[in-house]
């Protein structure tokens, strides 16, 4: 018997949740990403190949980047790290139109490293936009 085939879902339905934190909607998020460092071994009197064995996992920074508002929670969650990190769970969830949550990744133990705002030019007619880049200490799926 045939398995049914499964929708693809769509990337622009999401939504990051960062608890005790309203920093508003994204335009885009990057970094859902891990892999692992490859350690390469070469057995002795072997020449034939390398062994390749996992090594430690990374993760890169979680970046998110949305227009800008007169709201500034997203600078001042960066500015509050100078002090002290105040480490939160971000959570990223792809959702359908109806927003019904498909996937969901939980980033922890994560705080802004780095925040950039809007490029300014006299001469520009876009948006103005503002970044946040985030580490943490892994990924759980969720």
């Amino acid at each position: 018997m045939p398995q049914a085939r499964r929708p693809i879902l769509t990337d622009h339905n999401f939504k990051i949740s960062i608890p005790g934190l309203d920093i508003g909607t994204f335009r885009e998020c990057n970094g859902l990403s891990m892999e692992f460092d490859v350690f390469e071994w070469a057995e002795g009197g072997n020449n034939e190949f390398v062994h390749h064995l996992p090594g430690r996992m990374r993760y890169p920074y979680v970046q998110l980047s949305s227009g800008m508002t007169a709201d500034n929670a997203m600078q001042r969650w960066f500015w509050q790290t100078r002090q002290q990190a105040e480490l939160k769970e971000v959570t990223v969830e792809l959702q359908t139109q109806d927003g019904r949550t498909t996937r969901a990744w939980v980033f922890t133990d994560a705080f802004p490293v780095r925040w950039s705002g809007p490029r300014v030019a006299a001469d520009s007619h876009g948006l103005a936009t503002e970044a946040l880049d985030i580490a943490h200490s892994g990924l759980k799926m969720g």
